[in-house]
C-alpha cells in the first residue's frame, strides 16, 4: 500500500535573525531531512512542506 503522511517535527532555536521569518525561511532552505526506512515501511520521498509566514 502507498499513502502519504505527515510527521510533525518540533525545532527550538537561537537566532540573530532580526524576524523569526527570516530564521524560518533559512531553515526550510537549509536543513536536509533524513526520514530512515524501516523493515516493513521504505521510504519513497521526504520534503519540507514550506510554512508560508507573514512578514
Amino acid at each position: 500500500m502507498k499513502d502519504s503522511i505527515f510527521l510533525l517535527v518540533k525545532v527550538v532555536i537561537k537566532t540573530t535573525h532580526a524576524s523569526i521569518h527570516d530564521a524560518i525561511a533559512e531553515l526550510q532552505t537549509k536543513t536536509k531531512l533524513s526520514v530512515s526506512s524501516t523493515p516493513k515501511v521504505t521510504v519513497l520521498e521526504t520534503k519540507i512542506i514550506p510554512l508560508n509566514t507573514k512578514k
